[in-house]
């Protein structure tokens, strides 16, 4: 078993476990988390979301943001300066659509959550910039 540093397990799910609960996913989820999708700007349910507590993968449930962390960013998308644990969000080059940017992923299911860019506030300058429909808000 592979643990994170706050203590979660991030073993890989198999891909008869991702296939079980990507049946409770909406359509619009699975194209999202399944296919790297987008979902279009100012439309996620999560983007106004003001209320303390945690953002998780929808398909795995693993931690992923913490509200403290989440800013208004103005690109119509819920964004975070930083991942609740580092281990928990994996990065991967992303050449699509004609331009470069880093995509991010769930380490523990491989769903697709958005992408992270270099023009986040401090302290660290980055922006997380998240579909809502690949996570769950666990409030506090």
């Amino acid at each position: 078993m592979t643990t994170s540093a706050s203590g979660h397990d991030l073993t890989p799910l198999t891909d008869a476990e991702k296939q079980q609960r990507a049946a409770n996913l909406t359509t619009e989820e699975r194209r999202i988390l399944l296919n790297q999708g987008t979902e279009p700007p100012f439309c996620g349910g999560l983007l106004d979301n003001k209320e303390a507590g945690t953002y998780a993968c929808k398909l795995c449930h693993l931690p992923l943001f913490r509200s403290d962390d989440k800013f208004e960013s103005g690109t119509g998308w819920p964004s975070f300066f930083r991942p609740a644990d580092p281990d928990h969000v994996r990065e991967l080059q992303d050449a699509s659509h004609g331009m470069v940017r880093t995509e991010i992923r769930c380490a523990r299911c491989d769903g697709h959550l958005g992408h992270v860019f270099p023009d986040g506030p401090p302290p660290t300058g980055q922006r997380y910039c998240l579909n809502s429909a690949s996570l769950v808000f666990q409030p506090d």
